[in-house]
């Protein structure tokens, strides 16, 4: 068993130790971790109103209406949209939603479909 610390994969924190046969668990973030295995992408992580995790190609539902520059109308609770692509910055939901076309969302504003 190595005594080396390593660092966390899911918050960066230096401190992760060892606590057993090839696991590592951090003190900061509670989280635990095996660094013999291959470790996906840890890029972009963006969540719903509800705290489940979205993906490129999800399908959500917005769950208030909500106010579109430049259209007489606002986007409608309830309406679905299909196919989203997670974007980085404010607006972190980028899809094409039927008689609006293409769009960018706050992921705070829907719910995984």
């Amino acid at each position: 068993m190595s005594e080396e610390m390593k660092p966390c994969p899911a918050c960066n924190s230096p401190y992760g130790y060892a606590m057993g046969d090839d696991m590592y668990a951090c003190p900061e973030c509670g989280n635990e971790w095996n660094p013999n295995e291959i470790q996906e992408d840890t890029g972009l992580k963006v969540t719903d109103a509800n705290g489940n995790l979205l993906a490129d190609g999800d399908s959500v539902v917005v769950i208030k209406d909500l106010p579109v520059k430049g259209a007489p109308k606002p986007l409608k609770a309830g309406t679905k949209v299909k196919n989203i692509r997670l974007t980085d910055g404010d607006h972190n939901i980028s899809c094409k939603i039927d008689g609006f076309g293409s769009m960018a969302l706050k992921s705070e504003f829907v719910k995984k479909a």
